[in-house]
């Protein structure tokens, strides 16, 4: 079974990820932390396959803090797949941090949060 742990600005857009991925993923536990200070911990609980994270320009989703709960998890657990939500037409220049951050390996993947939803699917299940 997969676990997935989601830690995004809207509980509200959290639950409907959740749901996504559950109606269209078999073997798949998915929780949400109702804040960025509960991910590592539920990340460990749980031993997290994948950690979905939203960045905003806002602390606490903004990408250092998003950097710092990584190294975090990974400690912990090195084989857990960090990806990275974004608003591709919120902020270019967050866009292009988060870009820079995957190409050099900061992060497993990341995505825009306008994708389709069978495409986060794809995404997710293929880690």
């Amino acid at each position: 079974m997969k676990t997935i742990v989601l830690d995004m600005q809207s509980v509200l857009y959290a639950k409907a990820v959740r749901r996504i991925l559950a109606q269209d993923l078999d073997e798949l536990q998915v929780d949400i932390a109702t804040s960025p200070k509960q991910t590592v911990g539920r990340c460990m609980l749980l031993h997290a396959d994948v950690l979905i994270m939203e960045v905003t320009p806002f602390i606490p989703w903004c990408l250092s803090e998003r950097i710092r709960i990584r190294e975090q998890v990974r400690e912990g657990l090195p084989q857990c797949k960090i990806v990275l939500l974004v608003d591709e037409k919120a902020d270019r220049e967050l866009l292009q941090e988060v870009k820079r951050c995957s190409r050099e390996g900061a992060i497993d993947a990341f995505l825009f949060t306008s994708v389709p939803e069978s495409y986060l699917v794809a995404v997710v299940d293929s880690l």
